[in-house]
């Protein structure tokens, strides 16, 4: 309802007094507010884009705003993730991110979708909504929020962070590209890290989420100059911004229909890859690994394969850092088997799923070994709580 019946829509004294900051602005006016308030706005995600999104939504005056999103506030959120208090650690995401909505806007009407976004439910629940937000950080889900915003002709405004860069666009909008003009095909599963593996500087979200906030405002109101056609980017380390043309690509395929986009991701083929190659892999547990440690045993050579970084932070005892990337190109093979000297190999990272790609990498150089199962995040959490979670 871009272009409603404003007629219908009255505003309290409250709300002359609230929004007056916006209402003297000659580009939003009395009108502007009012289509504010009569608009309804789906936010997928109440992570780091979602939460400056659905704050200065909420304080924007949106009359009615949606969120989807299925995971509950961890301790590792709160870095980036501010509409999430240290309160609510454990609870519902979408319940914290109600709860602060409704403090900063009472009058708004917030509707919970407590579920994993699907094929089967997207186009239902997207349908109420005049504009639809993507703060999420998978490609399975970007490409079916896209091509369900395509085949309901509704704008996706869309952003994107990864360690210190963002970007931001409007996409399927006024005859605009669409996210499968930028991305047409997905990059192959693991090749992107995510920002749990990689990293993210926790004020990078509230720049690229505050830049969605004001492109949905802005069509809302029926501005002319939006990011539509143009993609923003953002490197806050170098504190730099460039900007992109984007073209609607004229023999892309048309999308007459939603589909299994994990499969198109190539996800299911990834994980039974990866299952594979765990079940050629031995593995042991952190405690088999505390026991055989407590043996004092030096038959034994244990590697770490994460970042320097993550080393700094949290380090199993005796564990020598040889990172994925030098084993990927080859530059600490020779290392390894220097330092192994007929000894038996144990890897770890921190969950267990880089260790076996470092496995499956020795292996085909003749190098045999042995996975931790769970990594550093397991030895934390059954072996030595005093090792820092991160």
């Amino acid at each position: 309802m871009l272009n409603p019946n404003l007629d219908e829509i009255q505003l309290s004294k409250d709300d002359y007094e609230r929004y007056s900051r916006h209402i003297i602005l000659p580009e939003v006016g009395l009108l502007g507010q009012k289509r504010l308030k009569a608009a309804t706005v789906l936010c997928i995600g109440t992570g780091g884009l979602g939460s400056p999104l659905l704050l200065y939504l909420a304080a924007a005056g949106i009359g009615r705003i949606g969120i989807v999103d299925f995971d509950v506030v961890d301790h590792s959120n709160l870095q980036r993730q501010i509409i999430h208090g240290t309160s609510w650690v454990g609870k519902p995401k979408i319940q914290s991110a109600k709860n602060r909505i409704l403090e900063i806007n009472p009058d708004c009407q917030v509707d919970l979708y407590d579920t994993r976004l699907s094929s089967e439910n997207a186009l239902e629940i997207f349908q109420p909504y005049d504009v639809i937000v993507d703060g999420t950080d998978n490609f399975p889900t970007r490409y079916l929020t896209n091509d369900a915003c395509v085949l309901l002709d509704k704008p996706n405004v869309y952003g994107s962070i990864f360690r210190f860069e963002g970007q931001a666009t409007v996409f399927n909008y006024q005859g605009g590209p669409n996210y499968r003009d930028l991305y047409p095909e997905p990059p192959p599963p693991g090749l992107v890290p995510s920002c749990a593996e990689g990293g993210v500087l926790g004020v990078l979200p509230g720049i690229i989420g505050t830049i969605q906030a004001t492109e949905t405002i802005k069509i809302i109101l029926g501005a002319k100059d939006t990011l539509s056609g143009r993609l923003l980017l953002y490197n806050a380390w170098e504190m730099k911004f460039r900007e992109l043309k984007l073209r609607p690509n004229p023999i892309r395929p048309v999308i007459k229909k939603l589909i299994d986009y994990e499969q198109f991701c190539g996800i299911p083929q990834a994980k039974a890859a990866e299952l594979q190659a765990q079940m050629t892999l031995a593995e042991i547990t952190v405690q088999e690994l505390q026991a055989l440690m407590d043996s004092q045993s030096s038959d034994y050579l244990l590697i770490d394969v994460r970042n320097p970084n993550e080393y700094e932070i949290a380090r199993i005892p005796n564990s020598v850092l040889i990172p994925l990337p030098d084993l990927e190109n080859g530059t600490a093979i020779a290392k390894v088997q220097e330092l192994l000297q007929g000894r038996h190999l144990f890897a770890h990272c921190k969950m267990g799923g880089r260790s076996a790609k470092a496995l499956a990498l020795l292996k085909q150089a003749g190098i045999e070994g042995t996975n931790v199962k769970g990594g550093i995040s397991a030895w934390s959490a059954e072996v030595d709580p005093s090792v820092p979670q991160y």
